[in-house]
């Protein structure tokens, strides 16, 4: 399965958040949607950066509750890795885990069009192996489809 099939199962909705705005705000958008991420953009269609929960974690055991009044640009995560929607999940997944981070953002023709996490690729690839098991039961059982 490829990301752009990710994509239309969860839907396109990605969270988004101008790199002037505050830490406290990302804060409160991060608990508002009950999200992991935001992605940081001054347009809503370029990846400037990616702010997530550790982020402001390690923000916060650095610096102290004074970086919440910080800019997103300043706390956020500035090389992020994107994929494609033609990219394979299981690909994805491999990049997630080596890289050791939860989101990705899905990039075509340079412009943000989703957002995938390891837990959508996950949920994605256990669907997978349930079906390839229960097909497999059904030929050694011998039951006709």
């Amino acid at each position: 399965m490829d990301v752009a099939a990710l994509l239309r199962a969860k839907g396109h909705g990605v969270v988004v958040i101008d790199p002037e705005r505050s830490v406290a705000d990302a804060v409160a958008l991060l608990e508002q949607y009950d999200i992991g991420a935001l992605i940081v953009s001054p347009d809503r269609l370029t990846v400037t950066g990616i702010i997530s929960e550790r982020d402001v974690v390690r923000r916060l055991a650095r610096d102290g509750p004074a970086c919440l009044a910080d800019s997103v640009g300043a706390v956020a995560t500035a090389d992020v890795t994107t994929c494609g929607p033609d990219e394979l999940a299981d690909r994805v997944m491999v990049t997630m885990t080596e890289g050791r981070f939860r989101h990705m953002p899905v990039v075509d023709g340079g412009q943000l069009v989703g957002l995938i996490s390891i837990g959508d690729v996950v949920k994605h690839r256990v669907a997978e192996l349930e079906q390839t098991n229960s097909h497999l039961e059904t030929y050694i059982a011998g039951v006709p489809r």
